[in-house]
């Protein structure tokens, strides 16, 4: 027995920059342009595109998903993940290769997505469901608890053009995820809705899969999400697959080549710096445990802090250090040299300070970094908020559990029960 549910074979998706979509045209039409410049006609009509006028949104995508799988698709804004949903919901044909879709689909890939907007929220729910080919009485069985899930009851008999995006966002997933569609296509359109909505849709996509069967496809740059909710997790970059496999190890590869493919990166302009510049520092670089460059660390996960220096002078017994700030200027943490009984002398001109933390203790969030380097005598090179680092949310306790964001700090701790 089959138990594929979508299969992608070699697709692709060219688009010609600066075209204007072509619409519709009568025969009539097509006939008076001809007749009235039929030498433009033709060179517009049969000359192929230059290759400057060519965007391929997608290059030769394959894969596959099994029924009840709940599959991520992630990547930078650009990489192809939206042009892909759109083919897969049929809302757009492929310039070349072929999707297979087996079941019926649910889709919601933009606010009010099939919804008309001078119809009530009760209208678009019956319209949606018999789009989706649900009978009349099915829809009836499910609209309670559609309504029930949207939490827009109060406008139900609304028109929608007069709801916010997050009401049209709550009614549209309702309605796409409880009209049972085999396969549930969700676009990045969840992060119009609160927090308590998404954790919601969250809960409702993993309860589909897992006790109903039914297969998701789930676009989002939250990595928390994606990595809570997805088994496997397709990583796209520049309109190709770059990785295609378990979510830790998905998210790890995007997110060491995300932002501009650089080794290291300069320090901020305009900051408080000062020092007598004998050592100077010059660029950062944050990378994993592999040592791979990466704009985003993972709570609980190793990471190094590359500083590099130049030197103008000799300078022995030298301290290096760095501290990390919150986003109220509060220090939560210094690495410091002095602090593991080290200082560095005889260094060459120009090199690099490693900082290696094995667990980063800090949890989801943007922090502010201060570098230092100094000697007994003098301070050489210190900058204030030299660079951010950005750490996204983790599995930090290795319980599959993530790790909340209300306090940045993380500790690694036990706890036990003790007779008195």
């Amino acid at each position: 027995m089959d138990t594929t549910a979508i299969r992608v074979e070699k697709l692709s998706k060219m688009y010609r920059i600066g075209a204007k979509e072509q619409q519709p045209q009568t025969l009539i039409e097509t006939l008076r342009r001809a007749a009235a410049s039929p030498l433009d006609y033709l060179r517009r009509t049969l000359r192929p595109p230059r290759e400057e006028e060519i965007f391929w949104a997608l290059r030769d995508i394959s894969f596959e998903v099994k029924h009840g799988e709940v599959v991520g698709i992630i990547g930078r804004n650009g990489a192809g993940k939206s042009t892909l949903l759109k083919i897969l919901s049929r809302i757009t044909e492929p310039t070349s290769g072929r999707a297979v879709i087996k079941g019926r689909v649910g889709s919601l890939l933009e606010v009010g997505t099939g919804f008309h907007p001078e119809l009530t929220g009760r209208e678009n729910i019956y319209l949606n469901g018999a789009i989706m080919g649900m009978s009349g009485k099915e829809i009836q069985r499910k609209f309670d608890e559609i309504v029930d899930f949207s939490g827009v009851e109060k406008f139900i008999d609304t028109p929608v053009k007069r709801y916010s995006s997050g009401m049209y966002v709550r009614l549209a997933f309702a309605v796409s995820a409880h009209l049972e569609p085999d396969i549930l296509i969700v676009d990045e359109v969840l992060a119009v809705g609160d927090a308590e909505f998404q954790k919601k849709c969250l809960g409702k996509m993993k309860n589909a899969s897992k006790a109903e069967g039914r297969t998701v496809l789930f676009v989002s740059h939250n990595m928390a999400a994606i990595r809570n909710l997805c088994e496997n997790t397709i990583v796209l970059k520049d309109a190709k697959i770059a990785f295609f496999g378990a979510t830790a190890d998905s998210v790890s590869q995007y997110l060491s080549t995300t932002k501009a493919e650089k080794t290291d990166r300069v320090l901020k302009e305009n900051t408080l710096r000062k020092g007598t510049g004998e050592l100077r520092f010059t660029r950062y670089a944050i990378e994993d445990k592999n040592n791979k460059n990466i704009s985003c660390a993972i709570s609980g996960e190793g990471c190094r802090i590359v500083l590099f220096y130049e030197t103008h002078a000799p300078v022995t017994a030298v301290n290096v250090g760095i501290a990390i700030f919150n986003s109220e200027g509060i220090r939560l943490s210094s690495l410091a040299a002095s602090l593991l009984n080290k200082s560095f002398s005889k260094m060459p001109i120009t090199g690099k300070f490693v900082f290696t933390i094995p667990k980063l203790s800090l949890n989801e969030g943007e922090y502010s970094i201060l570098i230092d380097a100094n000697t007994c005598d003098s301070v050489l090179d210190r900058i204030e908020d030299a660079f951010p680092l950005n750490v996204t949310r983790g599995d930090f306790w290795g319980t599959g559990k993530m790790s909340s964001s209300n306090n940045p700090l993380l500790l690694d701790f036990d706890v036990t029960v003790e007779p008195i």
